[in-house]
């Protein structure tokens, strides 16, 4: 029995030791594979880092030239309040302005101008080898509306401080129309392009224009905004969240708040909303372009997040839930739901009829609109809650971003040489460009904005 127990022992131990062998070595083959694949990406970015050309710099005349062109821009109030109401005489008196500023462009023999809509301008400038597929950049004139409480100086006052200029549309968008001035413009970006960028997109149609690429205001060059990553970075936007605009409304008897019934047309209203807020769209990370985005940049982040970047495939469920704990990270991995609109009640003491909600949802690249639509029904859950799309689109596909596409490698390569060889990395746009309405021109569509933003910039 000793004998027979002891031979079951040995047999025990030894396999014991075999699976704690084979165990040992699986784990050192993926200590093995997540160490040669961390390196070979952190070599990739040295080669791209090493490919950036010398940087550019303006000199003390050009960069007051800009900056006083740029004040005098912010300074007209070019608001869209919607595709009705704009102020079509800020337009008018901005077209005066850019012509007094920059009369070279409207004078020269090489660029032609032309005049979309009434306010929006396309400029084509002529290059030596008419053979050659155009490319096209993108900025619009308008901004949306401002008033003046919350500023530390009036929005349309182009007030320069510490280093700052102060007023509605320096980031968005007239920085970009004035570095730029020599291309394409549109006047009606924020009421959805419809009378701008889709009326010069149908006009280049007409003509059997094709092009090479599309570059549109975006991402920019983040410093110390990426949580890990301890220089700037610049982020292309290679492709943009859908979007979906919907009403959820509820009809209910009306009545007395004496003789309240059980549930009121605000009450049932506002908990689909709150199981709409309290159950968010599922986490897509891994399946768009930001992932390609956190790869890219692994060597920039020091150990063990270099690790981890690198091998997304292995730790992407860890990388996510950190990503949604911050509103801005967040948005990156999934369809993200906004209430901005709640309108009911006409009395403190009636019961209205109606309630009526706003929702906008911002659609993540592996999305579509009618799977969003089918999550909401889903979550919901209440036939009393009727839907109606105010308007909506799909996600655009994500742009190429290889070695061999033109149009990123010289967007890249402009970005490196001026801002000195930042490391330039695709992204995801979660914010709406006119660059959607040119899917049907090009494969090829890039969102970048050139300027360098820091943690507290975020807030203006």
């Amino acid at each position: 029995m000793i004998i027979q127990q002891l031979r079951m022992s040995r047999h025990f131990w030894r396999g014991t030791l075999v699976i704690l062998g084979l165990f040992l070595c699986g784990v050192g083959l993926l200590v093995a594979a997540l160490l040669i694949r961390t390196y070979f990406i952190t070599k990739q970015q040295v080669i791209w880092q090493e490919q950036g050309a010398q940087a550019v710099k303006l000199d003390d005349r050009e960069i007051k030239q800009l900056r006083q062109a740029l004040i005098g821009a912010v300074r007209i109030p070019t608001v869209s309040f919607s595709e009705e109401e704009q102020n079509f005489t800020a337009l008018a008196e901005f077209e005066d302005y850019i012509r007094k500023v920059f009369p070279l462009v409207f004078s020269s023999n090489f660029i032609q101008h032309e005049i979309v809509t009434q306010y929006s301008h396309l400029f084509t400038v002529r290059g030596l080898d008419q053979s050659l597929m155009p490319y096209m950049i993108l900025a619009h004139l308008d901004v949306v509306p401002a008033q003046d409480e919350g500023w530390k100086f009036p929005p349309f006052s182009g007030e320069e401080h510490a280093g700052y200029i102060y007023g509605r549309g320096t980031l968005d968008d007239k920085c970009c129309v004035i570095v730029s001035l020599k291309n394409f413009f549109s006047c009606f970006y924020q009421v959805s392009g419809h009378n701008g960028a889709m009326k010069i997109v149908e006009k280049l149609q007409l003509h059997g224009v094709k092009l090479l690429f599309v570059v549109d205001e975006g991402l920019a060059v983040l410093d110390g905004i990426i949580q890990g990553v301890k220089r700037p970075v610049a982020l292309v936007g290679t492709s943009e969240k859908g979007s979906i605009t919907l009403n959820l409304t509820v009809n209910q008897p009306p009545g007395h708040s004496s003789m309240p019934p059980p549930e009121t047309s605000i009450g049932i209203l506002a908990a689909a909303v709150s199981r709409l807020e309290n159950n968010p769209m599922p986490n897509m990370f891994g399946k768009g372009p930001e992932a390609s985005m956190f790869e890219q940049l692994s060597g920039e982040f020091s150990f063990p997040l270099n690790i981890m970047m690198a091998n997304l495939w292995l730790f992407s469920p860890v990388i996510s839930r950190e990503l949604e704990k911050t509103a801005s990270s967040n948005a990156l991995v999934r369809t993200t739901t906004a209430l901005t609109i709640f309108n009911s009640g006409i009395k403190s003491n009636v019961i209205p009829h109606s309630a009526r909600a706003t929702l906008n949802f911002r659609l993540h690249p592996a999305q579509t609109v009618d799977e969003v639509l089918d999550i909401v029904r889903n979550t919901i859950n209440d036939e009393r809650v009727k839907l109606s799309v105010i308007n909506s689109f799909d996600p655009l596909p994500i742009s190429p971003y290889d070695e061999s596409n033109f149009g990123y490698q010289i967007l890249k390569r402009t970005i490196q040489s001026v801002f000195s060889g930042v490391p330039v990395v695709p992204g995801l746009c979660i914010g709406n460009t006119d660059s959607r309405h040119f899917v049907n021109l090009t494969d090829s569509i890039y969102r970048f904005s050139p300027f360098q933003l820091k943690p507290e910039d975020l807030g203006r």
